[in-house]
């Protein structure tokens, strides 16, 4: 059997085939534009290739509760030409196979806990920092779902002593998002963070900001392991900072053996950026199986 998997992206949609153990057996990447240019492609790209189902795993806030009028719409989005657009309606209309629909971040989670070092553990928490900060959840087994599905990158903190960034998210300037993500610190230095690598300083705050994260994280959700995925993820000296703060704001209050194993406890995203295309996978094979 071959799987259609689809991650819609805000900056691009990677469209793949796979097979049931996760291979992914080929994958194209198109820009996102607008639906009337882009779902075209896709459909175009699935019609032909003999897949038993599909799995989507969709930039946000998308509708996730199959008992919602607007179930599969991508809802309040600042990509306003798919403002309350029909995504999961028109993919089924034209292909006309069962399809399965999360978020992105949902989507990578799961993908780490079918296929990647977290396979097995039910209460895992997966968080991107790129182009924004997304949070997917499993908790006892399940993807988190609830009013609507976790949009966790946007918890309010508290600014760093020797910061005085006002913040890049435009609902609500000093969350995650708007004091961690790329294009906040490249609005804060005035360079990418690529290019910022060796600035300690830079790292310092970063790290102080996804730590007080991680420990709201730790603290509501008790998961197994913190997988941290994305861009600015890449910059691989922020770990051991991560860990420091962490254990530093926890304070001793919480000893699990996984608070006492930070190195083992937050970790680096296992499937070379491709957790998100088996992730979908996954959910096309759920939903095959109804």
């Amino acid at each position: 059997m071959i799987f259609g998997a689809l991650e819609a992206g805000g900056t691009k949609m990677v469209c793949a085939l796979g097979k049931e153990d996760g291979t992914i057996l080929e994958q194209i990447s198109i820009p996102t534009k607008t639906p009337e240019e882009t779902i075209p492609f896709i459909i175009d790209y699935f019609k032909d290739k003999e897949i038993v189902s599909l799995g989507v795993g969709s930039f946000g806030p998308v509708d996730v509760n199959k008992d919602s009028d607007m179930y599969g719409h991508i809802l309040d989005t600042p990509k306003t030409a798919w403002k309350y657009y029909d995504l999961l309606g028109n993919l089924e209309k034209e292909l006309n196979v069962p399809i399965g629909l999360d978020t992105d971040v949902n989507g990578s989670c799961l993908g780490e806990i079918t296929f990647g070092s977290s396979k097995g553990l039910d209460n895992v928490v997966y968080i991107t920092i790129g182009t924004g900060v997304g949070v997917g959840a499993a908790v006892n087994g399940q993807l988190l779902h609830g009013m609507l599905h976790p949009e966790a990158g946007h918890i309010l903190l508290r600014q760093h002593p020797q910061d005085s960034f006002a913040g890049n998210c435009p609902y609500h300037g000093t969350c995650l998002e708007g004091l961690a993500a790329g294009p906040a610190i490249e609005k804060r230095w005035g360079k990418k963070a690529v290019e910022l690598k060796d600035v300690d300083k830079v790292w310092e705050i970063e790290a102080y900001y996804i730590a007080q994260a991680l420990v709201n994280y730790i603290l509501t959700l008790a998961p197994r392991r913190i997988i941290l995925g994305g861009g600015v993820m890449h910059q691989k000296q922020l770990f051991p900072l991560i860990r420091k703060e962490v254990k530093e704001l926890m304070n001793g209050y919480i000893n699990t053996k996984e608070i006492k194993d930070l190195d083992q406890y937050i970790v680096p995203a296992s499937l070379n950026d491709d957790q998100g295309i088996m992730g979908c996978i996954q959910l096309a094979k759920l939903a095959l199986q109804g």
